[in-house]
């Protein structure tokens, strides 16, 4: 298998990855044949279970835990193949065609590559990126369209603002957007003190929605940013439960200052 001449230097497969694959192939083929469980499989019976692989290689990732990123590579990839295997027997389409459809769109999202374009930043490229996707039969009919609904609020809020910037749409300074979050934040008291749950809700949403702003602007990933407290605050809850099984009571037994004294314990541990 060789790369095509406007893609570089032809360069046969590495045998070994050759081989892994057309072994990898023909056991998913026996099993879809051969096993019951895998026999029965669809698009439908496979999706929850991909969502579960995403977020297992997601963790091992954030826990740059490499034996396990490898393994969670491993399961991902697993269902793109047993999806793409469906798919070829409804005669839809296969494998093949769901990698020769991603590198004719790689090709084409990078004329600064493989044409004559020029972009000298990953700002440019990113905003020409936006801008080819409108421009493709199959792509997206909006700007926002590329956006999955399913996606956690957090990580669909960053993904909104990426693309709207793509195109132009954002803050001039981030001191602008410094000035709209204390704006949410003085909206949101107000309705605190009105005691109106449905419009805290909304604004609480305002709130997060420009805080995020203020990530993206500073080239800080919101979603990152939480997970690295979610686990930073596990750590040293962890240590106060421990502390209060030392002590021979539960942690619900313990004061808030036993706890305190607790949890300034635990941020001085590496």
């Amino acid at each position: 298998m060789e790369k095509n001449s406007q893609e570089g230097e032809a360069k046969p497969m590495d045998q070994r990855t050759e081989e892994s694959l057309s072994r990898f192939f023909g056991i998913l083929g026996r099993l879809r044949k051969e096993c019951p469980w895998d026999r029965k499989q669809t698009w439908e019976s496979l999706r929850t279970l991909t969502i579960e692989e995403v977020y297992e290689l997601a963790q091992a990732l954030a826990e740059e835990d490499a034996p396990n990123v490898k393994k969670e590579l491993g399961d991902v990839f697993l269902h793109i193949a047993f999806y793409s295997l469906i798919a070829h027997e409804k005669g839809l389409f296969d494998f093949a065609d769901v990698v020769n459809s991603l590198s004719d769109k790689l090709v084409y999202r990078h004329p600064h590559v493989f044409g004559t374009d020029e972009s000298s930043t990953a700002e440019e490229v990113l905003t020409k990126w936006e801008k080819l996707k409108l421009k493709e039969k199959d792509g997206n009919k909006s700007v926002l369209g590329g956006v999955p609904a399913a996606l956690p609020a957090l990580i669909k809020a960053y993904r909104i603002q990426g693309k709207a910037r793509g195109v132009g749409f954002d803050w001039k300074e981030p001191s602008e957007a410094w000035q709209k979050v204390n704006e949410e934040a003085e909206e949101f008291r107000g309705e605190v003190e009105r005691d109106d749950k449905d419009k805290m809700e909304a604004e609480m949403g305002d709130l997060l929605f420009s805080v995020v702003n203020i990530a993206r602007l500073y080239g800080i990933n919101p979603e990152n940013a939480l997970e690295r407290t979610n686990r930073k605050f596990i750590k040293r809850f962890n240590h106060i439960e421990q502390g209060a099984k030392e002590r021979g009571v539960s942690i619900s037994e313990l004061n808030i200052d036993e706890m305190e004294a607790l949890w300034q314990e635990a941020k001085n541990l590496k």
